[in-house]
């Protein structure tokens, strides 16, 4: 009588005939919709939010916030994407995106998302479909990250302080302005495609095939990249730009004037003040560390208070000059007065009687009889053709440094 019939032995001898167990294929334009979704996703963890639309937003941003809409906008995608969404992204509310006339469909998605998945990246321009993505791609095609950008970085620094200050201002940049007719110069700033853009550079002047004079520039942009376009070529971006301005020069603005206006005073005060500190830094250069500074009101008054208020380090001061003006701007003056000495601020930290750090703005290593100087210069309407030269010690004119 044959043994009785393993019954595992069985199974294993019939598991070698059993089919495959099936899996659930995909076609690929669904592998192309995932794997751009996966982009999404990744940016939306290094970020730690979903990308945005706007112009001051990188490209690449951009484009993965016009990928995000379509995908919420079509039910087949969101159906596809549900399982893999645990950041939440396609429940998220739309940010509002720049007009366009394409339309929301498969197909526009399917071209969007075209090279997605295998050996392309997202980051190929070939799909930029609306206007203002070709515009953007268009501003950054010949960028490349600037090398030396902390070089540059306090000159965009102090910009963005006159500009909020009031001592410089933005045109907007017009042909009819005639400007396109003037030549751009080296140390000019202007607004491009959302960012400052700063002349660094401007090279010899050639012919151009049209007959008409260029030159090579080196452009620093706000966003740490540059490029080397022609100035013609910076000349029509800035005109075909809505967004696009020139920057003016520093200037005092009408710092005095005949008529009084919402923000004149029947007089100013210019006051001079050194601290009574025992902070090291200070006491080291106590006999060139002022507190220069613009009121309105009584000096004695303002600093009746110091050794409570961190801005006057917290501790007493003495009034060592003061100058009255009359019908001044006390506001623009101030900031030109600090623009012109900014050079020489003072970098230090002081607690304030909560034990919260402060960084004071107002104290200059400047000797004196350098402000003296510059009150004259105001007095005389030319303070704004100087600047501080703190290893010379003295007033330089703009134009040459070196002329007191």
């Amino acid at each position: 009588m044959a043994n009785d019939l393993d019954l595992d032995e069985l199974a294993n001898d019939l598991a070698d005939f059993a089919q495959p167990e099936k899996k659930v294929g995909r076609t690929s334009r669904e592998e192309r919709i995932i794997a751009g979704f996966e982009e999404i996703q990744r940016f939306t963890d290094e970020h730690g939010r979903a990308p945005q639309h706007g112009e001051d937003r990188d490209i690449f941003e951009r484009l993965y916030a016009v990928r995000l809409d379509r995908l919420r906008a079509l039910e087949e995608c969101r159906s596809l994407l549900s399982p893999l969404d645990h950041q939440g992204l396609l429940t998220g509310a739309e940010s509002p995106a720049p007009e366009s006339d394409d339309k929301i469909d498969i197909d526009a998605l399917t071209a969007d998302l075209e090279g997605a998945a295998g050996d392309f990246e997202i980051t190929d321009l070939r799909h930029v479909r609306s206007t203002a993505e070709k515009r953007a791609a268009e501003e950054i095609a010949n960028r490349e990250p600037c090398p030396d950008f902390e070089r540059f970085k306090p000159l965009f620094d102090q910009v963005r302080i006159d500009l909020d200050s009031g001592v410089r201002a933005t045109r907007q940049f017009v042909k009819d302005a005639g400007f396109l007719k003037a030549d751009i110069i080296e140390g000019q700033f202007f607004i491009l495609g959302g960012q400052v853009a700063y002349v660094a550079e401007v090279g010899e002047t050639f012919r151009a095939p049209n007959g008409e004079n260029d030159a090579r520039l080196r452009v620093v942009y706000s966003n740490r990249t540059e490029s080397n376009l022609l100035r013609r070529s910076l000349q029509r971006a800035l005109y075909k730009d809505d967004a696009g301005r020139r920057i003016t020069e520093p200037t005092a603005g009408p710092l005095f004037a005949d008529e009084n206006d919402d923000e004149d005073i029947a007089s100013g005060t210019i006051y001079v003040l050194r601290s009574k500190s025992d902070h090291p830094l200070v006491a080291a250069n106590r006999d060139v560390l002022h507190k220069i500074g613009v009121t309105g009101g009584d000096v004695a008054r303002r600093i009746a208070n110091a050794k409570l208020d961190p801005t006057f380090l917290m501790a007493d001061v003495e009034i060592v000059a003061t100058y009255t003006l009359y019908n001044v701007n006390r506001v623009k003056l101030e900031n030109l007065i600090h623009r012109i000495f900014a050079p020489a601020q003072m970098d230090i930290e002081i607690l304030d009687r909560f034990g919260k750090p402060v960084v004071p703005r107002e104290w200059f290593l400047v000797p004196r009889f350098i402000v003296d100087n510059a009150v004259e210069r105001i007095k005389d309407g030319t303070i704004t053709e100087y600047t501080y030269d703190p290893a010379a010690a003295r007033l330089v004119r703009r134009d040459d440094g070196g002329n007191t």
